[in-house]
């Protein structure tokens, strides 16, 4: 145990050594939420790949894969084909305008990219995004109880609290200059981390063993790349419903506003490598180490979230308590840790910069100093934390069959089907309006919830959205009324904003 706490104490010592430098470079709001558009490509990937992932990477998918077997590589799937169509066909386009706008935050893009003349869509977007962020965060808060309460044995609301204030810490002296470079230190050990486990794990299985007669045993379903009883419509939408999930990383704000901070467009073409790379790695091997705890950890006729916890959301923990030396179980209590601070950290600078920037200065008081600004900034930051975390707690007393993924994933769609759908049509679509983008934002903030709790619970066709999420049609219905709108609203066709011609 001691050996643990001596890793964690070096992991967190070097957090706050980044914080602390990081707050050296501090001038003004454009280094403390961009980095002054000055980083270069591996930072950039990095921190854009540990920000997407999460806690559902090692806690939620790791859960995924031992549940329901190889079904679980459409979220893979997913993911590597929603961070491809961001990093090849949109980050160039996005950084471009962006610039060309100086734009520090998103709403400030959108502001400019539809030549607003009044707040409204200001204040659609930063209250969207500070709402959601919140949730987002506050399921991170919880994975980190989670995480504690497995490795070291702490009482949940304990590590809950512990991991907010230390990630809190080195968020407030450094803004994204830290985030994005902590990132980059996070997801090295989550990449490591990751792809050496199931390695392990199947070198720890004898060769007389064949793995798929056994885990065929354990569920006859399990190697079934389709799901239970094969093809039907049922694992259709579950299968769409795994594949959609890597529609948030088509414009999410805490992703691209990673796009902003790199130096140039060249940075671009480099980091998309290392980006898809990072995703499949980790996804895959996050899917097989679910596949190889199941075999490992839980025996047939026993159900595996008895064993494994709710979603088997503690099979990596387990995992790596049974076939790791103790020294090793410390760094993989720091993956983990990684995996979920390099969100919350990356989501309070976009949600306190929502806040701060886009209603405060932009809206109220306009003539505020920079200096003064950063100060708000960090205030604001401390006080989306705390609600956060108050949301985490009554989670954890209120709803104690929850499971990491699913409630990460609320929070992940409501961010994603607000934003997505208009980024992507402010990107390619000349004629977008600010009508059309006030309403698609509308649209997606309001049908997450209602295809989470409302649809899901309808007669006959219910279980085919419960199954399908919400992610995926919130998103479709916000890109339709982005476009109806606009189109009914248009008077003329808008000047043409980025010169299409420029390739790849």
């Amino acid at each position: 145990m001691v050996t643990k706490y001596v890793i964690l104490f070096l992991y967190f010592s070097i957090l706050f050594l980044i914080g602390y430098f990081a707050s050296k470079r501090i001038k003004d709001t454009k280094d403390y939420y961009v980095g002054g558009k000055k980083l270069g490509f591996w930072v950039v990937a990095f921190s854009a790949r540990a920000t997407g992932e999460s806690a559902w990477l090692l806690l939620g998918l790791t859960g995924l894969g031992a549940m329901v077997g190889v079904s679980a590589f459409w979220v893979v799937l997913g993911e590597v084909l929603g961070v491809a169509f961001s990093w090849f066909l949109m980050a160039k386009k996005f950084k471009i305008l962006s610039d060309k706008y100086n734009s520090i935050t998103i709403p400030d893009y959108l502001v400019s990219r539809f030549k607003s003349t009044t707040h409204t869509l200001r204040i659609v977007a930063a209250t969207a995004l500070s709402l959601f962020v919140v949730i987002y965060v506050s399921a991170q808060i919880d994975a980190t109880g989670s995480a504690f309460e497995s490795f070291l044995g702490w009482n949940y609301f304990t590590g809950a609290i512990v991991g907010f204030f230390i990630v809190l810490a080195y968020i407030f002296s450094g803004g994204f200059v830290a985030v994005a470079w902590s990132d980059l230190f996070q997801g090295l050990i989550m990449l490591l981390g990751l792809v050496f486990l199931p390695l392990v794990a199947y070198f720890s299985i004898s060769s007389d063993v064949s793995i798929s007669n056994e885990l065929t045993k354990l569920d006859p379903h399990f190697l079934n790349i389709w799901g239970p009883d094969g093809f039907n419509m049922v694992n259709l939408f579950t299968i769409l419903g795994f594949a959609c999930i890597g529609l948030g990383f088509m414009g999410s704000p805490q992703l691209f506003v990673r796009f902003m901070s790199i130096k140039d467009t060249s940075e671009i073409k480099k980091g998309r490598w290392v980006a898809i790379t990072f995703t499949i790695l980790t996804d895959s091997c996050a899917v097989l180490i679910g596949i190889f705890g199941r075999y490992l950890l839980t025996s047939i006729n026993v159900d595996p979230e008895e064993i494994l916890g709710n979603g088997a959301q503690n099979v990596l923990p387990m995992l790596v308590e049974r076939i790791m030396p103790l020294t090793l179980i410390g760094i993989y209590i720091a993956a983990v840790l990684s995996a979920i601070m390099s969100t919350i950290d990356s989501l309070l600078v976009v949600a306190s910069s929502a806040i701060s920037r886009d209603f405060y200065q932009q809206i109220f008081k306009p003539n505020k100093s920079e200096k003064e600004l950063a100060k708000i900034s960090r205030i604001i930051t401390v006080v989306l934390a705390v609600f956060a975390l108050i949301i985490a707690m009554a989670v954890a007393i209120t709803t104690p069959e929850r499971t990491i993924f699913w409630f990460v994933i609320f929070g992940w769609s409501g961010i994603a089907a607000t934003f997505c759908p208009t980024i992507i049509l402010s990107i390619f679509w000349n004629r977008f309006s600010e009508k059309g983008a006030i309403a698609s934002m509308i649209t997606g903030f309001l049908c997450v919830p209602l295809f989470k709790f409302g649809a899901a619970s309808l007669d006959t066709i219910g279980i085919y959205f419960e199954k399908l999420g919400e992610l995926g049609p919130s998103f479709l219905l916000s890109i339709i009324v982005g476009i109806l709108v606009s189109i009914v609203t248009s008077e003329q066709k808008p000047e043409n904003e980025l010169n299409t011609s420029n390739s790849d």
